[in-house]
């Protein structure tokens, strides 16, 4: 077989779906597969996965493209797999699940994230892990665990993240990729574990747990008879540990294009993620309000800084979705692709003095700053306001939420890629673009995060010398030609982003109140 018939499967596993997909030596997708991964929400604020039955959607999925493209089989010459981030995977000395996983989504942590945050050290372990504290990280977990259910922790040998779980029961090996395990227990400058994180966390005794760092760029391990019978492809070939999803998924939507530039990529879908690239840790510009994330990313050196939006185009669903309920009480068939017509076949509505605040989840906000009371809003409104008005504000608060962001980290970026679902809205594009006052463009690339860990596997079975190489083939060719900012707003929208930033300084105390009542919508 030739390397250019080679064949490249990357899995990325979801929070509630999994894919696999099959790329050419050049990053063409050749054929995908899909399968929902159940998680169960509990009242308390719980929210765990069966860690068996995402073991076997995985396998099941991989499965499934091989037969549905059975002359794939021959021709991988590497499997790489990345996963939703934080959350605790705990396995026993025999790899027997200890219980079902904690999500990133579980909040049962937030006490204990919110007093490592206003401790003593905490301005010590920020500017170690460069990463703002969060009841996601399996940090704030396993010190939960330890304090309520001592028993299960004692039982645990290891603590996976989901996709070290996932890369354990392909290959057999324990171990966790440099992304999620310096950012949660280590020092970005090193890129290993730090004794002195663990000491802040108050997590020594748990020390054992942390598997050993491999760079899946280094090392990849052989897919075991058991794992490559369920997957049906050939025992032996090698895996790739991933980075965290959101890495590979910035690194196949375009971040790193095989220069080390001052762009930006912005995942826009449920949550929002801005992300710069830097070409070492001397360039790191650490947040004044010590929240986001400094991830290492997957080329020699390098690191990523992120903040994160905890809800974006949940903003847009609740919305639409507010109209739609209305209208089918009233016995009107309505859904949200006819409504969004409805909306863009409107005469666009003008940028006037309508805010919104788009902190819709319950859990607050956690980037650019954290208050897990904030709430949305519209502010401005008077009685010649429509509802294409506040449709438009709800876009422009998720534009002004990038901007806040991209702020927080410095000098905005020269350009900024986006991918997810909002990178299919050439409304919000367009709207983006004036908000920032930077091109934006979009990548050819649907499987953004498959594409990123697939890359790694070029990369580690020499496809490519290095990811500078392969990023030239797989990204390069595949950005889009950018949206410019329209000239006509953008002096509009510099004003009214200061207005954004004020307000949602002044709404702190507000947040604060309503937090103290109890309420519930009927």
């Amino acid at each position: 077989m030739t390397m250019n018939n080679a064949v490249i499967i990357g899995v990325d596993a979801g929070t509630s779906m999994i894919k696999a997909v099959a790329f050419d030596h050049q990053g063409t997708v050749l054929a995908t597969a899909s399968h929902p991964n159940p998680y169960v929400s509990h009242a308390n604020g719980h929210v765990e996965q069966d860690m068996l039955e995402t073991w076997q959607v995985t396998a099941d999925v991989i499965s499934s493209l091989v037969e549905g493209n059975p002359e794939i089989r021959d021709r991988v010459i590497g499997l790489g797999i990345t996963a939703q981030g934080d959350g605790t995977w705990l396995v026993d000395r025999d790899g027997v699940p200890v219980g079902p996983a904690l999500l990133w989504l579980d909040s049962r942590a937030s006490e204990i994230a919110q007093a490592i945050s206003e401790g003593p050290d905490y301005d010590t372990l920020f500017s170690l892990t460069g990463t703002g504290v969060n009841a996601c990280q399996q940090s704030c977990q396993l010190r939960w665990l330890q304090q309520h259910e001592p028993e299960r922790v004692a039982l645990a040998a290891s603590a996976f993240h989901a996709k070290d779980w996932l890369y354990y029961c392909l290959t057999g090996v324990r171990a966790a990729d440099p992304s999620e395990a310096v950012f949660t227990f280590g020092n970005f400058r090193t890129r290993n574990y730090e004794q002195e994180v663990l000491r802040i966390l108050k997590l020594e005794s748990l020390q054992h747990l942390l598997p050993p760092i491999v760079d899946g760029l280094e090392d990849a391990y052989p897919l075991t008879q058991d794992a490559a019978k369920r997957c049906g492809l050939p025992m032996g070939i090698p895996v790739t540990l991933g980075y965290v999803d959101v890495m590979c998924t910035a690194l196949g939507g375009g971040l790193y294009d095989g220069h080390c530039t001052q762009s930006g990529c912005s995942i826009v879908g449920t949550t929002g993620m801005h992300i710069r690239l830097l070409p070492d840790a001397k360039a790191v510009r650490l947040s004044e309000e010590k929240t986001g994330y400094i991830m290492c990313f997957p080329e020699k050196g390098m690191l990523a800084q992120m903040q994160s939006n905890m809800s974006a185009t949940l903003n847009i669903d609740w919305i639409l979705d507010m109209v739609i309920t209305v209208c089918n009480d009233l016995g009107v068939t309505l859904d949200r692709q006819a409504l969004l017509k409805l909306i863009d076949d409107h005469p666009p509505a003008n940028a006037e003095c309508v805010l919104f605040h788009p902190y819709i989840s319950n859990a607050g906000e956690r980037g650019p700053f954290l208050d897990p009371k904030a709430r949305a809003s519209f502010s401005g409104l008077d009685i010649h306001h429509s509802y294409y008005h506040l449709f438009l504000a709800v876009l422009e608060g998720l534009a002004f939420a990038t901007w806040d962001c991209y702020r927080a980290m410095g000098d905005l970026p020269n350009e900024v890629r986006i991918t997810g679902g909002a990178a299919h809205s050439q409304r919000f594009i367009s709207l983006l673009a004036s908000v920032l006052n930077r091109p934006i463009r979009r990548i050819d690339q649907q499987e953004a995060g498959a594409a990123g860990v697939a890359m790694m596997v070029a990369v580690k079975v020499g496809l490519y010398n290095d990811m500078a190489s392969a990023a030239e083939s797989w990204v390069k060719p595949r950005l889009l030609s950018s949206v410019q900012p329209d000239a006509s707003l953008v002096h509009v929208y510099q004003s009214k982003r200061d207005l954004y930033l004020q307000t949602r300084t002044y709404f702190s105390p507000v947040w604060a109140a309503f937090g103290h009542q109890k309420r519930s919508p009927s």
